[in-house]
């Protein structure tokens, strides 16, 4: 199947590691141009390095950090300096810790909504303004699956995704008749370092091994395994391309079947 994605040009947040980068990859693989978004620049640029050379897109590093004012416009900025007008924006961003309501303060919520509702808000209004002048763009949040169905112990993060998950849908709404699709993703329980974080914190709070907390986990997962990073890449690479245009205002979850309801 062509995706129709080549020459495109993508800003993928979150993109040094995990999903992120596992997204960046499958993008550039489809021939997309990728500016690869995140706070440690050796890193992205040693990915940028090795996407480069595996082709057929090529990858630049863009260092920043969006949970501070002005520094999304800035990376935006610099991502089309470098590839030209950005055509797919992936936005995506690390968990934040595992607290219950009794244990959250104000800074970690503060923290929270800073890094995983408002720098992809920043993102967005840094990037579909172009979409929208140019009548064609897509827009993929990643969230969580916590979004639908909140996770015992990830009170921030069941709060701040679902919030996106507003800020989504609304904008879909109002950029349908321009050609720009906006949807969110929202993972289950795959294997990146997040993952294996989140089990360590539990394992602490529960005062559990590590071993129980992650056996507990793939008993709630019908496929009885955790995702696989390319699975959802290949996901976001379909919202991304031509032949999803006319699939908006989606929150799709990637799960393994864990999400127990059926909207």
């Amino acid at each position: 199947m062509d995706l129709g994605l080549a020459g495109k040009v993508a800003l993928v947040s979150g993109a040094s590691s995990g999903l992120g980068l596992a997204i960046a990859r499958e993008l550039a693989a489809e021939g997309v141009n990728v500016a690869l978004l995140a706070r440690r620049k050796e890193e992205l640029e040693k990915h940028a390095a090795e996407i480069s050379l595996a082709g057929p897109g090529k990858a630049v590093a863009v260092a920043g950090d969006v949970t501070k004012a002005g520094d999304a416009e800035r990376c935006a900025s610099e991502a089309v300096g470098h590839l030209g007008a950005i055509d797919i924006l992936v936005a995506n961003a690390g968990g934040p810790p595992s607290t219950t309501f009794d244990s959250t303060s104000d800074a970690q919520y503060q923290a929270a909504f800073e890094l995983n509702l408002f720098g992809s808000i920043r993102l967005a209004h840094a990037c579909v303004p172009s979409m929208r002048a140019r009548k064609w763009g897509r827009v993929v949040f990643l969230t969580s699956m916590a979004a639908k169905q909140p996770v015992p112990g990830l009170l921030l993060s069941n709060t701040m995704r679902a919030g996106l998950l507003g800020f989504a849908k609304t904008l879909s709404a109002e950029v349908a008749r321009e050609g720009v699709t906006v949807n969110t993703v929202l993972p289950g329980h795959f294997d990146t370092q997040r993952a294996i974080d989140l089990a360590n914190m539990r394992a602490e709070r529960e005062k559990k091994s590590f071993d129980e907390v992650m056996r507990l986990r793939l008993a709630s997962v019908p496929m009885g395994r955790t995702g696989d990073p390319r699975e959802m890449a290949a996901l976001v690479t379909f919202l991304a391309s031509t032949r999803a245009a006319f699939i908006t205002g989606t929150a799709i979850q990637i799960d393994g079947g864990q999400v127990a309801t059926i909207l």
